[in-house]
Formats: C-alpha cells, sequence, structure tokens
C-alpha cells in the first residue's frame, strides 16, 4: 500500500438541552456580564454504533467531572459573549491558538503524561440571547497542525494482530485504569498477554530505556469513538506528545491500538494501525492549530441552538404546573379532559378570603383564565386570610383587591390570564338615585359582558343581595354558577340549575327517588320567601364582616373549586344531576370525578357534611322564569325598580300573595286556640 497521510476522523458535537438551561442560570444568578473563560467538562463516547459523538450537559458545569460508562472524559472552556457583535467578530484563529499554546505547554512539561486525559481538548464560543432563549455556539478541538505522520498500510482487525489471551488481558488490565488514565495508554506486549500499561510510567527513565531498547514490544493505545475507517480526531495530539518526547521513532513505524466498544464488551470493531514516522520531523510545532467544527452546511461556522419552547420560563412553568395533572391521567383518571379545564374561563365576584382560596385551588387544577370582581382595596387584617394579599399590598391606602389579586396570581404562575376589575355589583333594597343612574347602568353592562364571555361564575360575595344580580345574567345566558357562604363555624357551598327556557316536564319515579336533573336544581334564592334587601343597614362592625373560624373560607374556597372542576369532567356538563343520595348514585349521576352534589353544607363545631339537593321554587326572586322574562323584556328599567325597592320582586312573583295568605292562615289558626 503507498504511503498517505494519516486522515483523522473529527467529532461531531451535542449540546444536551441541559446544558444551556444550566449555562442560563449561571449567566443570569452569578456571571452577570462577566464573560471570562470557564473550566466545562466534555465527554466522547467509544461505542462504535454511537459514532464520534462529543456531548456537553448541564453536568459540564460540576466542579467534579460525572463520566459515564463507555465515556471518556474531555477538559473544554467556555466563552460566552456578551452581545452577538463579539462573538462575531472574536479572533477564531487567536482564540484557538491560545487554547493551543495552553495543550502545547501540558505536552512539552510532560503534564500529558501524569494525565492523558489533557490530551482532548475543546474551546466553546457562544452566545446566550436569554430574552429569546436563543444560543448561537461554535466548538473548537486543538490539534497542532504539525506533525505529519503516515498509514504504512491498511488498518487491521484486533483479533487479527493479537491473540485472544492478548485480547483479553489487554481489556482487563485496561478497564481497571482509573478515569483520567483510561483515554491513552501504552500497550506491553509479550507471547501470552497485551498488558496495558498507564502513561505515568512514562516518566521513569529506566522504563524509557527500556522502551527504546526494546519498541518491538511495545505499542500505544487509545480509546477510540471513531465509527469508520479513520482513527479518532484526538490521536493527533496523542502522536504529537509522543514523537515530541521519543524522537528515536523518527524514521520508524509505530503500531496504534484503537479501542471501539460496542455494547456489552464487544471490541470486534477495534483497529490496529501502523504509522510510519519521517526521519526528519519538519514544521513549526506549536504553533499553528486547527479543530474548529463544520456546521450542519458542512461550512467553518457557528450552529444555532433555539431552545424558547423548552426554557421560556413561562412554558417552564405550565409544564411544571401541569405534571401533577399528567400523572393523574397516566393511572387514576385516564379519561380526565385537562384541555376542558385548561379552557374553562372563571369569573369571581369577590377576592377576599373565598376568592383567593378558589383562586389558587383553581390554579392548581391548570385554569388558566381568571378574573375578579371586587370594588374594596386590601386592609392590614386580609394578608393572613386572603391568600393572594401580601402587606405590601397594604400600604398606602391598600391596594384595589380586583388588581393585586389579579396582579399577584401572575406572580405565582406566569402563564395565567388573570385580570381585575374593580366595580360595584348594582343590588336590591338599595336605592339608585339621580346622580348614580348613569354609573349603575355602566356597571351593569360591565358585569352582562364579563358574564356572557365566562363559562364559570362563582358567587363570593359578602352579601346576600349581591348576589341576586349575577344568578339572573348567568341564568339568562345559561352559565354554571357556583355559590360559596360562609358563616362562623359553617358553610355552604351551591351550583345553581342552568335556566330552562321551555322547561321539559322530565319528573320521572326513577327521578324522584335517585336524583334531581341539573336544569330542575334551585339556586341560592330558592330556599328563601323573601326578597334581599340593604342587609348592611344597622349593623354592627361584627356584623359588617365577615367573621368566621380561619378554615372555613379554606374548605368552602376548596370545595367550591371542586364542584366547578367536577362539573367540567361530567359528560352532561352543566346539566349534571344531583343526587340526593351520593353513596348510591347511578350511572347517569357518576361523573369522571364522581357525582356532583347540589350543595354542601358543612359545620366545623361538629366537622360534619351533608349534601341536600333541591329542586326550583316556582316563585324564587331569582331564577324563575316569571322574573327571567321580566328582565329579558325590562332589562334596565325592570333592575332599576328591583334595585330602589326589593318589595318589587315579592309582587312579580306572588310572594306578597303567599304571605297574606300565610298571615291569615296563622290568624285562624290563633282565633280556633284562643276560642278552646
Amino acid at each position: 500500500m503507498e504511503e498517505n497521510i494519516l486522515q483523522y476522523s473529527t467529532l461531531s458535537s451535542f449540546v444536551d438541552p441541559g446544558f444551556w438551561h444550566k449555562l442560563t442560570q449561571i449567566k443570569l444568578d452569578v456571571d452577570g456580564l462577566e464573560d471570562r473563560r470557564k473550566t466545562i467538562w466534555g465527554t466522547y463516547c467509544y461505542q462504535s454504533d454511537v459514532g464520534n459523538l462529543f456531548e456537553v450537559n448541564s453536568t459540564s458545569f460540576n466542579s467534579v467531572p460525572d463520566v459515564q460508562i463507555f465515556h471518556c472524559l474531555s477538559h473544554g472552556v467556555l466563552l460566552n459573549k456578551n452581545t452577538v457583535e463579539e462573538f462575531k467578530n472574536c479572533d477564531k484563529v487567536e482564540l484557538l491558538k491560545i487554547e493551543g499554546t495552553l495543550l502545547w505547554k501540558d505536552i512539552q512539561n510532560g503534564n500529558c503524561f501524569q494525565n492523558p486525559s489533557l490530551l482532548s481538548r475543546f474551546l466553546v464560543l457562544s452566545y446566550a440571547d436569554l430574552k429569546k432563549y436563543q444560543y448561537f455556539y461554535w466548538f473548537a478541538f486543538p490539534a497542532p497542525s504539525h506533525p505529519f505522520v503516515y498509514l504504512a498500510e491498511e488498518a487491521a482487525s484486533l483479533e487479527n494482530v493479537f491473540s485472544a489471551s492478548q485480547i483479553s488481558s489487554l481489556i482487563d488490565s485496561h478497564a481497571a485504569f482509573d478515569v483520567n488514565q483510561k483515554s491513552f495508554f501504552i500497550v506491553n506486549i509479550s507471547d501470552a498477554e497485551a498488558k496495558a500499561i498507564p502513561l505515568a510510567n512514562v516518566v521513569n527513565e529506566d522504563f524509557q530505556n527500556h522502551m527504546k531498547s526494546n519498541s518491538e514490544q511495545y505499542c500505544f493505545g487509545f480509546i477510540d469513538p471513531s465509527d469508520n475507517e479513520y482513527p479518532g480526531w484526538m490521536l493527533r495530539n496523542f502522536v504529537t506528545l509522543l514523537l515530541y518526547h521519543f524522537k528515536w521513532f523518527c524514521g520508524k513505524s509505530l503500531k496504534v491500538v484503537s479501542l471501539r466498544f460496542k455494547r456489552n464488551n464487544d471490541f470486534s470493531k477495534s483497529l490496529v494501525f501502523k504509522i510510519n514516522v519521517p526521519k526528519d520531523l519538519t514544521g513549526d510545532w506549536g504553533e499553528n492549530w486547527v479543530g474548529w467544527e463544520r456546521n450542519d452546511k458542512g461550512n467553518f461556522g457557528p450552529r444555532f441552538a433555539n431552545m424558547a419552547s423548552s426554557m421560556d420560563p413561562m412554558l417552564l412553568a405550565g409544564s411544571s404546573v401541569d405534571l401533577n395533572l399528567k400523572l393523574m391521567k397516566w393511572r387514576l383518571l385516564p379519561d380526565i379532559d385537562l384541555d376542558c379545564i385548561k379552557d374553562t374561563k372563571c369569573l369571581l365576584l369577590g377576592a377576599g378570603t373565598l376568592g383567593c382560596s378558589v383562586a389558587r385551588n383553581l390554579l392548581a387544577w391548570g385554569v388558566r383564565d381568571i378574573t375578579f370582581i371586587d370594588n374594596g382595596k386590601v386592609s392590614f387584617s386580609n394578608p393572613v386570610r386572603q391568600s393572594l394579599f401580601t402587606h405590601e399590598d397594604c400600604l398606602n391606602g391598600g391596594k384595589l383587591k380586583a388588581l393585586a389579586a389579579a396582579a399577584n396570581l401572575k406572580k405565582i404562575f406566569p402563564g395565567v390570564n388573570s385580570k381585575g376589575v374593580t366595580m360595584h355589583i348594582p343590588m336590591p333594597g338599595h336605592p339608585v338615585g339621580k346622580s348614580l343612574k348613569e354609573q349603575t347602568e355602566k356597571d351593569i353592562e360591565t358585569l352582562t359582558q364579563l358574564i356572557s364571555s365566562h363559562d364559570v361564575v362563582f358567587l363570593l360575595l359578602d352579601s346576600r343581595e349581591a348576589r341576586w344580580l349575577p344568578t339572573i345574567i348567568a341564568a339568562h345566558y345559561k352559565k354554571l354558577v357556583v355559590n360559596a357562604a360562609l358563616g362562623f363555624d359553617s358553610y355552604l357551598i351551591m351550583r345553581h340549575g342552568i335556566y330552562e327556557d321551555e322547561p321539559s316536564g322530565e319528573n320521572s319515579d326513577e327521578i324522584k327517588r335517585h336524583f334531581i336533573p341539573g336544569h330542575q336544581l334551585g339556586c341560592y334564592f330558592c330556599n328563601d320567601v323573601t326578597a334581599p334587601g340593604n342587609s348592611q343597614k344597622d349593623r354592627t362592625l361584627d356584623q359588617q364582616c365577615t367573621v368566621t373560624r380561619p378554615g372555613v373560607a379554606n374548605i368552602a374556597g376548596a370545595l367550591a373549586s371542586e364542584v366547578a372542576i367536577s362539573i367540567t369532567q361530567h359528560k352532561r356538563k352543566i346539566d349534571a344531576p344531583a343526587p340526593y343520595n351520593v353513596s348510591g348514585e347511578s350511572n347517569d349521576v357518576e361523573g369522571i370525578l364522581g357525582a356532583v352534589p347540589h350543595s354542601i353544607r358543612g359545620f366545623l363545631s361538629s366537622f360534619q357534611q351533608v349534601l341536600p339537593s333541591s329542586g326550583k321554587f316556582k316563585q324564587c326572586i331569582a331564577c324563575s322564569s316569571i322574573v327571567i322574562e321580566a328582565y329579558r323584556k325590562g332589562s334596565n328599567a325592570f333592575l332599576m325598580e328591583v334595585f330602589n325597592s326589593a318589595k318589587y320582586l315579592e309582587d312579580l312573583t306572588g310572594l306578597t300573595n303567599l304571605h297574606a295568605a300565610t298571615d291569615e292562615s296563622e290568624m285562624w289558626a290563633l282565633s280556633e286556640s284562643d276560642e278552646d
């Protein structure tokens, strides 16, 4: 075979996404504008079915390298520039020369014998755009351009050069090496064995003399990541080390064992190269360096990594928030529709103790669209009970609750679309004078638009009468309403039945015995026989504030959100029936998350809970057909009548006559009792 200059197989860099994650963290939290050289680690794999793969990952920044099985260590430097202009304009030749000079010093002073892994070097030049999470980078693997050596003959298989016993001893002796010694070594050959010897032995003068006198007894070896007929790139530096210190090889040949492993310790792909060394080694050693990697197009130039989809904090937060939900789907709830939950728009009327609790639970369920309505400000008594506020929100007169709650919800999870609306909700029995009429009409319009554009309306307000207007608007637009109300040591969670324009008359015996259809369920006002009035009138401070045991609101808020989520997972959605007896539900009642009760009444004094279900009241002052129709026909005029006098609702629904009949009945009963 005619002599040819020995060619080397170049390495192919692979950057694990974890490397960019770690670089971003270090740049933001530690380095800042510092762009000094940073020592990092890399590894190359010597399994022949992987190829010339050179990898850096999140562990590359560790102070102590983490080297996996079938990998060799490489010493590297990271130069991360602050601007893309600096990245483009820096002198690439000079950078490579600087790193090559450091390698050359380690070759000259013999450090590479003590620590052979120093022969495998790399440089990463990069620019990180941390706004867009885009990274420009260029790898270099420094190697001297001289000396040149020649391939004496075609590479031979290891099994054709060494006996089985020699190969076995070579593999076994090499396996015992330290990680820093594995990459390059000496092979001492005898009739029965070929023993791997650490390069560190070369520093012994007697050993050098013996090797010089018995050169045929020795060859050299290295771990080779190459999977083709050429040896790996790192052999170039190894040959330079040998020829610089062992001049007696000039004009002679030397053998190099290329150890290549496949899985399960299969080394059949290993080769032996016979290299001829010229008598006169010309060239300026240590002056000129090569090694910049070609990009995907085959040109000398940088590569580009766009990590926006996996590294944007909002996206990272979103995937982390969804982790628990997706784990539910694996085994516990394989049929749960997480997209349905994510797309559900929730309107929270009230940003107080209940509102904060409900919002946090909805966020945990993956709801991404939450709007708060409130007209109050954060006071110093709020943060300890209301989880979305801090002491800073109380300063300077206090922030508006709705706006503060929405802003702080984004701080918890930036991916949520949270909004705050500061407004007053018009109420029955609260007269509207001329000066307030225009603002009241604007409030009605705003509330109507918000309810119509959301899927679930949570009534989390302090007073009974504040719930009336949202109830009839939601009934008109057929929106799910979940009501939560608190006592000192009790709570009520109730879902309103969906309003039915034309009652179906569904009233079978089975329904009577087992459950009430969703459209026949009563609302918050169905159990009342009086219209709501001004509950704030003539009340002391403890009556004006919602005074409850601290745990009540958290329990009620959690249950309210669970009821809403359960309905999104029911096959009949907001028309989900409510059972009379949850333990005896039918298939039609059961949803993915179980049966959905009509109401939940809890009592902390006895730590008990009951689940009553009740139907619509035909004379309800909120959800009855006569009220809804009056609202549809009269709109604002009808509402103004109600605001100015709550008694108007009693007259409209016939409750006034019902009261009169009840009073008359009581009078006759009393008269008969007196006569007796």
